[in-house]
């Protein structure tokens, strides 16, 4: 099946050689799109008062090798033809939430393992070494990718300091958080369909500063990717109104893992000086889990010193 080739095409192309029962299939799918992209053969043929065969063989005669092939080209058609809000309808149309559940957490682990068998090592290494080796950590994702952004600041605050979280509206706002940085700092850009003009715009303005650029995004197709020499691509497809953003937040923490494991000297030293700061201050309720014994990353456990006398 070619892929440009949309089902719509066909039918159009093949209508004037069409059977009478053929065209009434045809005009079925154009009129009643959203309804025919779940049906069997059997219950489209049962809705038209025709039989399952004559639908197979309408499937095969415009091109398609059986009707599995041309249901999945329907599908394709409507989710380019309808809007977000109608594409959860075409995805999960008839589901029971159980149903849902399952799809949309199967489709999340489909998306890891797609990131797991295309992301460059070496794009990894690259920055994880660029991280621990800047002076200065810019860090920019907005919109649906703010949180990614919060997530990775907390994490490398923690680590390594100097990290700078960029909030904004506006892109001159972008420019008054990042009128220092040059060739000595890096900055961080998260961003996925639909790609953020003004996350570009930052890391355009950081590469003409001759500050060093890791992108975290979809593909290395992406707009993202212009001004950068550190690509890490995670697949997010939008399913419904809703980016999926599990693959990108699981790089984020193989980030925040592997910086630790690179460096656990000076992510030790932080990490006690954290804890210090929270007994001192009495941060957390003495009920409170403390996840510095708990020894969640390290083979070496942080104790206080009190422990050790």
């Amino acid at each position: 099946m070619e892929k440009n080739y949309d089902i719509i095409s066909r039918i159009n192309e093949h209508y004037p050689r069409m059977s009478k029962s053929q065209r009434a299939i045809a005009a079925y799918i154009e009129d009643h799109y959203d309804q025919a992209v779940f049906m069997t053969a059997a219950k489209m043929g049962q809705t038209l008062g025709i039989s399952e065969s004559t639908v197979v063989r309408f499937a095969a005669s415009i091109g398609y090798d059986g009707y599995p092939e041309f249901q999945k080209g329907l599908e394709e058609w409507v989710k380019d033809k309808i809007n977000s809000v109608q594409k959860m309808g075409v995805k999960y149309g008839g589901s029971t939430q159980s149903e849902i559940l399952t799809s949309v957490m199967n489709a999340d682990m489909e998306k890891i393992q797609d990131t797991i068998a295309n992301l460059d090592p070496a794009a990894f290494e690259t920055a994880v070494d660029t991280i621990l080796e800047a002076e200065n950590i810019y860090i920019i994702g907005l919109r649906s990718c703010e949180p990614l952004a919060d997530f990775l600041q907390f994490y490398l605050n923690m680590i390594r300091g100097n990290v700078k979280l960029i909030k904004t509206t506006s892109v001159t706002e972008i420019f008054e958080q990042m009128i220092r940085i040059g060739e000595k700092d890096a900055i961080i850009g998260i961003s996925f369909p639909r790609y953020s003009m003004r996350t570009l715009k930052a890391m355009e303005f950081a590469n003409d500063r001759n500050a060093k650029v890791i992108t975290i995004t979809d593909s290395v197709h992406s707009p993202m990717n212009l001004y950068s020499s550190c690509n890490l691509c995670a697949r997010s497809d939008m399913v419904s109104i809703v980016d999926s953003l599990v693959a990108p937040l699981s790089v984020i923490n193989a980030l925040v893992v592997a910086l630790c494991m690179k460096s656990p000297d000076r992510a030790k030293e932080s990490l006690q000086l954290l804890e210090e700061a929270w007994n001192n201050y009495q941060v957390y309720l003495n009920d409170e889990i403390n996840f510095i014994d708990e020894e969640p990353m390290f083979n070496n456990p942080l104790k206080r010193d009190k422990e050790h006398e």
